[in-house]
């Protein structure tokens, strides 16, 4: 990858609904290497993909909480069983394994702290392998992006 890709990236970052004669023309290319260039991209998987971001405190999800997860067993069957199971809630955004004293963090949105607390003893608690949750609550977004420092 150099730094013409690179030009692309950024330029489809930030602009992912951008006709392939408009990238080509802001990342300095025609369109015809433009394309095939956006094209080895996808192929190579450096854009898995391309995607709609809705704001979700106007969609009433004004609640961000960061689950910290502990699990009773740590065998390969409890892991895999817990992250199919969190792929399966829309309300978890993210998840992440962790090292250190939580064996996950997942990032849930919820309308409020009381819809979160329904989650959390109807879904969360039941999660295969769970042992506890601590979650901690967000009170102000300052920084959230999808954009990578390329």
């Amino acid at each position: 990858m150099d730094e013409i890709d690179r030009r692309i990236l950024r330029v489809v970052q930030a602009n992912p609904d951008l006709p392939i004669a408009e990238i080509a023309t802001k990342a300095g290319l025609s369109h015809t290497p433009c394309w095939r260039r956006l094209k080895k991209l996808e192929a190579d998987g450096i854009i898995s993909g391309r995607a709609v971001l809705l704001d979700a405190k106007r969609l009433g999800l004004v609640v961000n909480v960061f689950a910290h997860v502990r699990l009773k067993q740590h065998d390969e069957e409890t892991l895999d069983a817990l992250e199919h199971s969190v792929c399966l809630h829309p309300e978890i955004v993210e998840s992440f394994s962790m090292s250190g004293t939580s064996d996950y963090v997942l990032r849930v949105v919820a309308q409020s702290i009381e819809d979160y607390e329904r989650f959390l003893k109807k879904t969360l608690l039941h999660l295969p392998g769970v042992s506890s949750i601590n979650s901690s609550f967000a009170l102000k977004t300052i920084k959230l992006t999808t954009v990578l420092p390329v």
